[in-house]
């Protein structure tokens, strides 16, 4: 390996697929200086020129998808479900922005304080340069969730992928450079974590997906350069199971939820409350579905669980079987490693008589872990729901949808599905993100799209009461309008100021 380079490893067979730069502070500042100048072009165009150009991006993705899908594969390991899955999310999501992104940028008028004598509107601008820090998990999904709408909103970008898993987000950038997006407007440095920390130090915007130590870093740094910062982060998602679920539903939905990626996932399902009534019942058809569980590194849509691509993120999971058992758990299934497969391959544990004493119910734990808690009722699940200090996800499942979505407005997190399971960040018109160690600000939707830009207000007044003079704003003239506006405005609502 020559200096200043990594090599890209594919987890499963340990080969060398791949070796890119290990770029250093100052390539990093002729990066961002290179987008900078190319982004004033890009923003100078109109909102439905770069929609159009995000829409000519998201087909040709597709277009390329078993390449790219390849590319996942090879440097995560994950399964063929788990590659179609980034692809199919972001094309989603591409698409949505491609078609909304003009009319959520257009500007808007808002009724003045006087509304015949002023007008106002509020305008966008982009920040700039923003800058993606993506991580390993989701390399292809998570480095480009967020540059979709910062390129729409007519932001240069500058992705840092994770180092372990640089190269579907190179093959996605390869694929704007070929439909015509300016090689300058979107780029990737590879590196480590002096890369990344170079990249908070000179863009204009900071968008993050990592753990929360990592997060509160970034946003140290950003606090520090005034910049705005977003941040998802860890998660420890619960799924609440209540007495009238459809059994087989509900823990099929669950183990789905804990072993996406090898359970390598933000939004995994990772501690699911049982009410009393069913508890038995659904741990028997937990395990049951469990033991039919396919794993491996094969091709095709009938394998369930691929290869874990940390290490690190393995030996966690022991450790939190281990202080788990050593507390008083019992493993139903799996938790061991499966070497015949791969050096990363992890069995799926499903682990019981858990309590909030124990680290897999209260750490993240970033891989296909299943603990099972028995609750007296709705009540104490949602307790134990909401006691941690994450807030990104969570699940309850219900037939009675009502009350399904009364509980999910007491869960203090992002998002919430009702007999779902990651669909979330899945669904392109719901925001999505999380709250206290879980991070700041939310992707997807108008809201995903309106953190890449700044509002810039504009109020016209017709001069029309307009008198020269040295007195202060407030002339007596002026009290007097506003004395009588104050009384109009109950009789004629329409002279409110409007959202």
């Amino acid at each position: 390996m020559g200096q200043g380079e990594i090599e890209v490893m594919n987890p499963v067979s340990g080969d060398v697929l791949a070796r890119v730069p290990d770029s250093t502070p100052e390539q990093v500042c002729m990066a961002v200086e290179r987008a900078r100048s190319a982004q004033a072009a890009w923003t100078a165009l109109d909102d439905k020129a770069r929609a159009q150009a995000v829409r000519r991006w998201g087909d040709e993705l597709w277009r390329s998808r078993d390449a790219l899908m390849n590319t996942i594969r090879q440097e995560t390991g994950k399964n063929e479900t788990g590659a179609l899955l980034e692809v199919i999310v972001l094309d989603n999501i591409l698409d949505y922005y491609a078609h909304y992104a003009p009319k959520i940028l257009r500007p808007k008028t808002r009724r003045a304080l006087f509304p015949v004598l002023q007008r106002v509107r509020v305008y966008y601008r982009p920040h700039g340069v923003v800058g993606i820090i993506s991580p390993w998990n989701y390399p292809y999904l998570l480095a480009l969730i967020d540059a979709a709408p910062a390129l729409a909103a007519g932001n240069a970008v500058v992705i840092k992928p994770s180092e372990i898993t640089p190269l579907s987000a190179l093959a996605a950038v390869e694929a704007a450079y070929r439909v015509g997006i300016p090689r300058d407007v979107i780029q990737v440095v590879t590196g480590g974590g002096a890369t990344g920390a170079a990249l908070v130090d000179y863009v204009d915007c900071i968008e993050v997906t990592g753990s929360t130590a990592t997060g509160r870093k970034v946003a140290q740094r950003a606090g520090e350069r005034l910049i705005p910062a977003g941040l998802e982060l860890g998660g420890k998602d619960p799924l609440i199971v209540l007495e009238d679920v459809d059994i087989d539903v509900a823990a099929s939905a669950a183990l789905q939820g804990a072993t996406e990626n090898a359970g390598q996932v933000c939004i995994s399902t990772e501690r699911i409350y049982v009410v009393d009534a069913v508890y038995d019942r659904f741990v028997a058809r937990l395990v049951d579905y469990a033991q039919r569980l396919v794993m491996g590194s094969g091709n095709g849509l009938g394998v369930h669980v691929g290869s874990m691509t940390n290490e690190r993120e393995l030996l966690r999971c022991e450790a939190q079987i281990a202080d788990a058992v050593e507390k008083g758990a019992r493993v139903l299934f799996g938790g061991k490693r499966r070497p015949d497969l791969g050096p990363l391959f992890l069995e799926p544990a499903v682990l019981v008589d858990v309590n909030h004493t124990m680290e897999v119910m209260r750490e993240e734990t970033f891989g296909p872990l299943i603990p099972v808690m028995r609750v007296k009722d709705a009540e104490e699940a949602i307790r134990w729901a909401n006691d941690g200090a994450y807030g990104l996800s969570g699940a309850v499942f219900t037939r009675d949808l009502k009350r399904g979505e009364r509980l999910a407005r007491q869960i203090a997190s992002g998002d919430v599905s009702v007999n779902r399971t990651q669909f979330g960040i899945a669904t392109p018109s719901l925001p999505m993100g999380g709250s206290g160690a879980s991070g700041l600000g939310r992707r997807n939707g108008p809201e995903g799209l309106l953190r890449f830009v700044q509002s810039h207000a504009v109020l016209i007044d017709r001069g029309w009461l307009n008198r020269p003079g040295l007195l202060t704003l407030l002339d007596p003239g002026l009290y007097r309008a506003f004395k009588a506006l104050r009384v109009l405005r109950r009789w004629i609502p329409w002279l409110r100021a409007s959202v």
